[in-house]
């Protein structure tokens, strides 16, 4: 009965967050400067004002926003988003076929900057003062303050003109067949390696700074000090009694951080041409486009929300001591 009374409970806080984030986009979006009308007709090369008119009715862009806020909120609980007024699709299915390119270069980018820092960070905490740890430490620094933009035009310039080795621009080449072959995979996975290695980068610092200091909190610890005293293994008390404590801040600062990254991937898709939703929210963006801008949103919202719920159960799983409380 508790377990069904906490669910219930997250639940409804994921609820009234979301309902929170749709009313507060639809207000910033809104008062931003800019009329969706005005930019469709001067990509047209002109429109009449009689026709302007009829548009701003069509969109519902007459109402008062108050009652413009209401019908969207009516469709969003029917599970509508609306329609584009640039791409003239309905939001959803736009969205739905950019959702695969996002989450494949966001999973692959924290996945690698996660086990990569996580083990730089060990391997820093081994031997705090020797040169391995001070070489990590300045990496680290150095790949936290580069900005994600100015990382990804580096790599381009470095790739596409001194070492013409991985492609710096879409998803595919353009003679892929896009069967899923193995083929197509690896020109995928070929294609996904400097977009991914920029927007990991920052991360890969801060998880290995993170696991670093976390570690070294974790190895003065009584219960690792008995380990030792018993004749364990160094590598047994590192990776079986110590990371297993130690990675729980990191696995935190992951989830809570989803959402930068997917905020990362706008730059990063806007760069490399990347086919995914940031660069579906920068051309929205650009063309006064609200429905799709606000789709796009309410989606990284609710996977931001999805992770946090995944992060409750990294911890359970990881340290026993949540799950018995």
């Amino acid at each position: 009965m508790n377990v069904l009374r906490f669910i219930a409970q997250r639940l409804l806080q994921a609820l009234m967050l979301v309902i929170a984030v749709v009313v507060l986009n639809f207000a910033l979006v809104h008062a931003a400067p800019g009329d969706p009308v005005e930019t469709i007709a001067g990509a047209s090369g002109g429109m009449s004002e009689e026709l302007k008119a009829e548009l701003r009715q069509s969109y519902g862009l007459d109402k008062p926003l108050p009652v413009q806020l209401g019908v969207y909120l009516v469709r969003v609980a029917q599970l509508d988003l609306g329609y584009s007024y640039f791409f003239n699709l309905p939001v959803s299915g736009l969205i739905a076929d950019r959702i695969p390119a996002t989450l494949l270069l966001v999973l692959c980018s924290v996945l690698w900057a996660f086990l990569a820092g996580t083990a730089l960070g060990v391997l820093a905490a081994r031997k705090p003062n020797g040169w391995l740890s001070q070489a990590i430490t300045v990496l680290s620094m150095v790949g936290f303050a580069a900005p994600v933009f100015w990382t990804g035009m580096m790599l381009v310039i470095v790739f596409a003109a001194a070492f013409p080795i991985f492609p710096i621009s879409d998803m595919r080449a353009i003679d892929s067949s896009g069967a899923g072959s193995l083929a197509d995979v690896l020109d995928v996975a070929h294609h996904l390696v400097l977009p991914s290695i920029t927007l990991g980068l920052v991360y890969l610092a801060q998880y290995s700074r993170l696991a670093r200091a976390s570690m070294l909190e974790v190895l003065g610890a009584d219960y690792i000090r008995t380990a030792r005293a018993k004749g364990l293994a160094e590598r047994f008390v590192l990776y079986k009694h110590a990371l297993r404590n130690a990675v729980l801040p990191v696995i935190t600062v992951l989830g809570l951080q989803f959402g930068n990254v997917m905020a990362g991937a706008i730059l990063v898709e806007t760069v490399f041409n990347w086919p995914g939703l940031g660069r579906l929210a920068f051309e929205a963006v650009l063309r006064r486009d609200y429905p799709t801008v606000l789709g796009v949103l309410l989606f990284a919202s609710v996977v931001v929300l999805v992770m946090n719920q995944l992060t409750d159960l990294c911890y359970r799983l990881v340290d026993p001591r949540i799950k018995a409380r």
